[in-house]
């Protein structure tokens, strides 16, 4: 099978720090490769996945106007040079407009909120030629509500880039390890390390600027240094691994209603339990009293940290395994590809 992927253009796949959905993409290239099909990819200039066809963006700002318009062409000339049987896109649905009326199939995939209007528009011009995916049963029903057919494909995890850790030391710190803003928890991560009289490592890039470089600066940096609060900065996946893995576990007690979050899938990776919050997907990725704790305020998260000694760390491991490894999700995509070009061949 010819299948075309397409990432965002801002960053390269696979990204150098952070970069989810870049990831995501990457870990499809190789593994599609790997079962045999022919793989093109559309991404930032500067991509370094090994596609069978490598197709660069011209513009680089996904909400450019003439940028749009230069990457609509981009993609117009890809299909046209590498005949795809099947294009999925995990970048944005505009990019497809001169393909929606024809009949080659296309997936939309969504690993943020998704637009009523540019899901509703997309439908009514490519009619069954257009199906999206979500990667979470969250922003699946989330976009159910602007029509078309929703398939859930969660986000997945290299695990080989991961190491499992069965036991760590009674002493091991608390993590944070996600972009350090309100709506990742990491005020309340504080609070609870602090009630709990354990080491945190907050990890993750911050702004400096605005009302998220404000929060820094006021509800952040007044706790670093101090009662064990250490900030390390941006780190890179080796040192994610060996974090993650020295964790008792890793803290995000999210303030939002989070689409999916793959650090929580690379935390259950290495055998580390996951802290929480009961909103968006994190009810979907981990189970309360199994893979971790869904807390709902600091004295919830307090007995969850006195309560980790509970979790067995390889049944994180098997979690990931069982629902969040490429190879998982390799066979939902590809089930999905194989369907939709039967379809499309009747």
């Amino acid at each position: 099978m010819r299948i075309l992927l397409t990432a965002d253009p801002e960053l390269p796949v696979p990204p150098q720090l952070y970069g989810g959905i870049e990831r995501i993409v990457d870990l499809l290239v190789t593994g599609l490769q790997s079962r045999g099909h022919n793989v093109g990819l559309v991404a930032h200039p500067e991509s370094r996945s090994r596609a069978n066809q490598f197709f660069p963006w011209r513009g680089k700002r996904s909400h450019n106007k003439f940028d749009v318009v230069k990457n609509t062409i981009t993609l117009w000339s890809a299909v046209q040079q590498f005949q795809p049987d099947v294009v999925h896109s995990f970048s944005r649905v505009f990019y497809l407009l001169p393909l929606l009326s024809s009949r080659l199939p296309k997936v939309m995939s969504y690993q943020r909120y998704p637009s009523h209007r540019t899901t509703s528009w997309g439908i009514k011009v490519a009619q069954d030629s257009l199906t999206f995916t979500g990667c979470s049963d969250y922003i699946c029903h989330v976009g159910q509500t602007g029509g078309g057919v929703w398939h859930t494909i969660h986000n997945c995890v290299d695990l080989e880039k991961y190491t499992f850790q069965p036991t760590v030391a009674a002493d091991a710190p608390l993590v944070f390890l996600s972009r350090v803003e309100r709506i990742k928890g990491a005020h309340t991560a504080i609070a609870i390390a602090r009630k709990t009289g354990r080491t945190l490592i907050i990890a993750g890039n911050h702004s400096t600027d605005g009302e998220a470089g404000q929060y820094w600066q006021e509800e952040i940096v007044p706790h670093l240094g101090k009662d064990g609060i250490e900030y390390i900065g941006s780190i890179n996946d080796a040192q994610k691994n060996e974090l993650l893995g020295q964790a008792a576990a890793m803290i995000v007690p999210i303030e939002w209603e989070e689409p999916f979050g793959i650090v929580f899938a690379e935390a259950l990776a290495c055998g580390t339990p996951v802290i929480s919050s009961p909103r968006g997907a994190l009810p979907e990725i981990v189970r309360h009293g199994i893979d971790g704790y869904l807390i709902n305020s600091i004295e919830e998260g307090v007995v969850a940290v006195q309560q980790l000694p509970i979790i067995e760390r390889y049944k994180c491991r098997q979690r990931a395994e069982n629902c969040f490894s490429s190879d998982v999700i390799l066979n939902q995509y590809e089930s999905l590809y194989q369907l939709l070009t039967h379809n499309n061949s009747n």
